[in-house]
């Protein structure tokens, strides 16, 4: 039910003034609730009356000053108080459209929803968004959001989306940028298709919005073995991998002079792929482009190097480590930093090759459970499996699930029972994993 109230949290204001889980919040200050967004920006004023509907129907108009900003301590189901705004796209590059039948129905659905784009960071096409949309966001400041552009040219975007509405993307975002609206954008990069020349318009196209559109982020296509019945595409080779590194590095430089940062960054696939050592920290600059796969083998490599002097000498411990053949070299080469720091400690990196959506795919957090059983089950011989936590699906797609699930719907307790072995998931970062071996090392 919409703006249903789940949850009233222990001492907050709501609890005080005698609002219930399973009331409805109908409106704050005479004005209509109609979703999260319209919630975060109006209960932020010091001086409220919020209607309320309780079960039985009866309507409560309660009365709350408060300190500007402070929370009220309401939880609604969903995450967004209604339905998650599906994807009208039929996008070529569509990882959805890749997947096999007979996964669970939330794997399915492709949400394009700027409010999980503000309060989540998904991306979101501003393909399904009506003007009246764009007119919220501008009214309520909604930044920064998340931009899947893939190209500026028009026809281009409207083939690789298939969507009569997709060629108006720049458009929209110039108005939102001269409103003050910060964007993220993000490049599915293909080759023959929006690569080349296509893809330096592009990030020329989005710089003369910077600071607005302040980074993009570039990521190559991921094709799994069940594209049937898709156009045929193809993944970049070492060379052209390369060459695309080489030709974005110069605009980076331009970049540089002019503002200070590079402004487009490549996902870490590229120079894996193209066999070329990834930038150094500063480079990433906070790292903010990370979910993207934009600097987070720097950032595990850096990390891991400044906490091991945390590392405790006087324990050891067995341990096995999973993860795809994209970062398998660095993570071998990061975990034998560890058990030369400490010869108590051993761990075996294992490579865990994706048959589930094929080899093609290489990136850790697509490994399923199923992979990891059937390569490890009669093979492992360690107490514990470190798994990272990207390989772990949360949040509004599994509706009101709070257990970790894989995306066969394997769930730890199943690897544990299945390999007899310990599960200790980690920041698939490394932020905590120094930390979880101390943890779980034993004295000897």
């Amino acid at each position: 039910m919409k703006n249903l109230i789940k949850e009233v949290l222990p001492g907050s204001i709501a609890e005080e003034v005698g609002i219930e889980p399973n009331d409805i919040l109908l409106s704050i200050n005479d004005k209509e609730i109609d979703d999260i967004i319209d919630y975060r920006f109006l209960a932020v004023d010091d001086e409220l009356t919020l209607q309320i509907e309780k079960p039985d129907g009866e309507i409560w108009d309660v009365e709350i000053e408060k300190d500007y900003g402070e929370e009220l301590g309401l939880e609604f189901g969903g995450g967004i108080m209604d339905k998650a705004k599906s994807c009208t796209n039929k996008c070529i590059f569509c990882f959805i459209d890749q997947n096999p039948k007979g996964m669970r129905d939330t794997i399915y659905f492709k949400d394009d929803d700027s409010r999980l784009s503000f309060l989540q960071g998904n991306f979101v096409t501003l393909t399904n968004m009506k003007d009246e949309d764009i007119d919220r966001i501008i009214r309520y400041h909604i930044s920064p959001i998340n931009i899947s552009v893939h190209t500026t040219n028009p026809e281009l975007r409207r083939e690789m989306l298939n969507n009569r509405f997709a060629g108006a993307v720049y458009e929209r975002m110039e108005r939102l940028a001269k409103e003050g609206i910060q964007m993220h954008a993000q490049i599915v990069c293909i080759p023959d298709i929006n690569d080349g020349e296509e893809l330096k318009r592009t990030i020329k196209d989005l710089y003369k919005l910077y600071p607005y559109v302040n980074n993009v982020a570039v990521v190559p296509i991921g094709i799994t073995k069940f594209r049937q019945n898709l156009k045929k595409v193809r993944t970049f080779t070492k060379e052209e991998s390369k060459k695309t590194i080489e030709f974005i590095g110069e605009m980076q430089k331009r970049f540089y002079k002019e503002v200070g940062e590079p402004f487009v960054r490549l996902s870490d696939e590229f120079y894996v792929v193209g066999g070329v050592d990834v930038p150094d920290a500063e480079f990433y600059n906070g790292y903010s482009q990370i979910e993207d796969g934009v600097g987070s083998i720097r950032y595990f490599r850096d990390r891991i190097t400044s906490d091991l002097k945390d590392l405790d000498l006087n324990k050891g411990g067995s341990y096995t480590s999973v993860t795809g053949a994209l970062a398998y070299d660095e993570v071998k080469s990061v975990m034998n930093k560890i058990t030369e720091k400490n010869n108590k400690i051993k761990i075996d990196v294992r490579k865990i090759i994706n048959n589930f959506f094929g080899e093609t795919i290489t990136v850790t957090g697509l490994i399923t459970g199923r992979d990891i059983i059937e390569q490890l089950k009669g093979n492992i011989d360690t107490k514990y499996l470190i798994m990272p936590d990207n390989m772990f699906r949360r949040g509004y797609e599994l509706g009101t699930s709070e257990v970790p699930v894989m995306l066969d719907d394997t769930v730890i307790a199943d690897i544990e029972e299945a390999l007899n072995v310990k599960v200790i998931v980690c920041d698939y970062s490394g932020d905590d994993l120094i930390s979880l071996l101390n943890k779980h090392n034993e004295e000897e």
